[in-house]
């Protein structure tokens, strides 16, 4: 029979995380949201509740908001394929290439740059990008450029900057998915006469989703609001949302219009996701019925394990 004392020290193990969250997370939500519904109390005051009303969020839908989350999402979208562009190599390098005695430094080497401030190592892209800086004065020396390196101020360098400082968030998730696919699938699969290629997409590929999620959504959502790599690596030509929300809060202390912005920010961060998901859904349903009509039913004993239909799958 099950200790009651023992089954009640579960749930008691949580309470410290669901604090943390309700403390950091949902309580600043709340507020945020709170605020948005309030007005600025003349020229000196910067919020105020006393009268409610949605007139911050008809403010906020201007032409100006939109054209400016549009170049967001924008940056958004280029910045996470980017990073999963380079993040994949790097992990699944790091996951099957690499012995296991060599990882944990390797790891600790993605990690090296959140030892730095994140805009101590934005400023240091700054000072690599500069027309006078280092870089440009490299490709001139060897004819790569006629003259100095413009692309500082630009939507490129906010680019370049938003890839670096996020890229550690999608090699890690993606490691750990590749890790655990482990080598006896892959061999399994090759076993069965899939070759590489056909073994990487129709084993390693889809027992990683998990892991490719998460990477994504932990580029993808702090990107949509950051406004430190855009006022510094992009000036007026890379302005983003974020910037124009913390700019209600700091310049014109209008904490009600900048929180009616952050709630429309992620509210569109959500439908942004919604919308890329039903895409990915819809694409892939086509070799998921394909899937289904080759490999047919799965017994319900079997679902729990995704190694078997994996390597089958890798076969057809």
């Amino acid at each position: 029979m099950r200790n009651r004392a023992t089954g009640a020290v579960g749930p008691a193990l949580a309470v410290p995380a669901w604090a943390w969250l309700l403390l950091f997370f949902v309580a600043p939500v709340a507020m945020v949201v709170w605020f948005s519904f309030g007005y600025k109390p003349g020229v000196f005051g910067t919020h105020a509740n006393d009268v409610l009303s949605f007139d911050r969020y008809v403010e906020a839908i201007s032409p100006t908001f939109f054209a400016t989350f549009q170049n967001t999402l924008w940056v958004g979208i280029i910045g996470t394929v980017l990073c999963f562009a380079i993040g994949a190599p790097v992990a699944y390098w790091m996951a099957f290439k690499v012995k296991p005695q060599r990882r944990g430094i390797l790891i600790a080497l993605v990690l090296v740059p959140f030892w730095t401030n994140f805009l101590v190592r934005t400023i240091g892209w700054q000072v690599i990008l500069a027309p006078e800086g280092w870089l440009s004065t490299a490709l001139q020396a060897i004819g790569v450029l006629d003259g100095p390196l413009e692309i500082l101020y630009t939507r490129a360098a906010v680019i370049i900057g938003v890839v670096y400082n996020y890229l550690p968030l999608m090699i890690l998730p993606l490691f750990v998915a590749f890790d655990r696919v482990g080598p006896a699938l892959r061999e399994a699969s090759k076993d069965l006469g899939a070759g590489k290629i056909v073994t990487f997409f129709r084993v390693t590929l889809p027992l990683s989703q998990p892991g490719i999620i998460a990477g994504v959504l932990l580029v993808f959502i702090p990107l949509m609001g950051d406004y430190i790599t855009a006022t510094v690596l992009g000036g007026a030509k890379g302005n983003m949302v974020g910037q124009l929300v913390a700019g209600q809060f700091q310049t014109a202390q209008n904490w009600a219009l900048g929180s009616a912005m952050a709630v429309l920010l992620m509210l569109l961060i959500l439908v942004a996701i919604g919308v890329c998901a039903a895409i990915i859904w819809l694409v892939a349903l086509p070799f998921r019925s394909r899937s289904r009509l080759v490999l047919g039913p799965v017994p319900e004993t079997a679902r729990t394990d995704a190694a078997p239909a994996a390597i089958l799958e890798a076969t057809t």
